[in-house]
């Protein structure tokens, strides 16, 4: 084969991938700049469309795991087509949804199942394909960039087409990309065959699934009730903690279970988790403030503050771009450190902008820095955390590595978008308010990244005499 025909099929192998993490990104930001819309033609509030976006970041976040492990039990290919099924499904009924309830059913739920289901196998063929680390490394760059743009791009594609047609239409957008994914996924081969007999641990995914949205439950309850936001929060963070328990005793036991624990005897891997879970929140939680500031406060329509997004958009492309060259000059770590001060100092920019001017370029500047500091390091991330492990491995960490992205993605909307809903009249006050938590968590990101270590990962094996406490340990 030659060198042509080998790029070729790189490519060919890549693209649906890729876009497949595109459009499943593209899911989560875009509908911030349709809120308006949507809540004048279902009759709804900005609290519900703001439920509907974190529930389906949520869905993903708690199912990611569970179905990565499902790809060994009914094989990658056919859990990828399965979930692009779905996800497709999801998209054609919120685009007829006559209410929240129906947009709740296809987006959040039938959309994030499906993106629980084809995100894993994504990630692990690519894991598969790509044999030597080099060439692992660039694919997940492309892979990780063209989730950060879709992200990014998110409410620039969805404005443009709710203002030129309608915010229905942005679904039908992404049911045609879904199909388009279909037809060229058709040639990609499951280099592993499907093991049917393989046991799942029902148990321990339930109790990560509930610990988990119980968490972020109770951030969404804050503006409405402090009592029951401890409840729920302490609820969720005890059912984690019965996860944690019910691993290890199954591991003792020699039996299946749905995460390892020896994954998070890595100190640099976790470190590296920490930063990609703030990267998303930081994404995500941006692009909902600013989106429904300019929509509910300054009135600006989905088009004009889609436009706007072009900056961030701008900014994840182009330093996504060069990330490979920069990993050729510069640690992961040094990428990461200097992702989170471009970002910080963007957030930093759109507090000072927000009173010096009313007009909506403005924010330019500071989504510009944002987009350009996550674009810098989200692939680093990605591979500090991949390269910390085996082979034999890689299947669990990629799940878990997903899982951990979109449960940050939820925070995100979760913890600022409730901090800003929560008092919409104040007009700048609660924008205000909701930016100094996001660059206070950009600092707590930049904190984890100054703890990597400068030189690679070692990498981390099965064993561990004591999972539980090595993880505690770890920490």
């Amino acid at each position: 084969m030659t060198t042509a025909e080998s790029v070729a099929d790189r490519r060919r192998f890549l693209a649906p991938l890729a876009l497949a993490q595109f459009i499943c990104s593209f899911a989560g930001s875009n509908l911030n700049v349709m809120i308006n819309d949507i809540t004048h033609d279902l009759d709804t509030t900005v609290a519900g469309v703001q439920a509907a976006i974190t529930l389906f970041l949520l869905v993903m976040a708690v199912l990611m795991i569970p179905c990565s492990k499902l790809t060994d039990r009914f094989g990658r290919t056919r859990c990828f087509t399965v979930g692009l099924v779905l996800y497709g499904i999801g998209a054609l009924l919120s685009a007829v949804s006559p209410g929240l309830g129906i947009l709740i059913l296809g987006n959040s739920i039938l959309e994030g199942v499906g993106t629980a289901l084809l995100i894993p196998p994504v990630y692990i063929l690519t894991t598969l394909h790509f044999s030597d680390l080099t060439s692992r490394a660039r694919a997940f760059g492309v892979i990780s960039g063209m989730g950060g743009i879709g992200a990014a791009a998110g409410p620039l594609i969805g404005g443009v087409i709710t203002s030129a047609i309608s915010w229905r239409a942005a679904f039908v957008f992404q049911a045609l990309v879904v199909t388009a994914i279909v037809l060229l996924s058709r040639r990609i081969v499951d280099p592993l065959p499907a093991d049917p007999d393989s046991r799942f641990d029902t148990p321990g995914a339930v109790l990560s699934g509930v610990g988990m949205f119980l968490v972020v439950l109770g951030i969404l309850q804050a503006d409405n009730d402090l009592a029951l936001t401890a409840v729920l929060i302490v609820a969720g963070a005890a059912f984690v903690a019965w996860f944690f328990l019910h691993i290890r005793a199954r591991e003792r036991a020699g039996r299946e279970v749905l995460l390892s624990l020896g994954l998070f005897r890595n100190r640099t891997s976790n470190l590296a988790l920490v930063t990609q879970n703030i990267q998303w929140l930081l994404l995500m939680g941006t692009s909902f403030v600013v989106a429904v500031f300019l929509q509910t406060v300054r009135g600006y329509d989905a088009i004009e503050t889609g436009v706007i997004f072009t900056a961030a958009t701008l900014g994840v492309l182009v330093s996504s771009l060069a990330a490979e060259r920069l990993a050729k000059r510069r640690r992961q770590r040094t990428l990461i450190i200097a992702g989170f001060v471009v970002t910080a100092a963007g957030i930093g920019v759109l507090l000072a902008l927000v009173g010096a001017s009313s007009r909506v370029v403005a924010f330019a500047p500071g989504l510009l820095l944002i987009g350009l500091g996550l674009g810098v390091m989200l692939t680093p991330s990605v591979n500090v955390v991949q390269s910390a492990f085996p082979d034999a491995l890689q299947g669990e960490i990629s799940g878990l590595s997903r899982s951990v992205s979109n449960l940050g993605s939820s925070f995100g909307t979760a913890i600022a978008g409730t901090i800003l809903v929560s008092d919409l009249a104040s007009g700048n006050g609660s924008y205000v308010a909701a930016m100094i938590v996001l660059g206070a968590l950009a600092i707590v990101g930049l904190a984890a990244a100054l703890r990597l270590p400068a030189g690679p990962a070692p990498q981390s094996t099965p064993a561990a005499a004591d999972p539980l406490d090595a993880a505690i340990g770890a920490g």
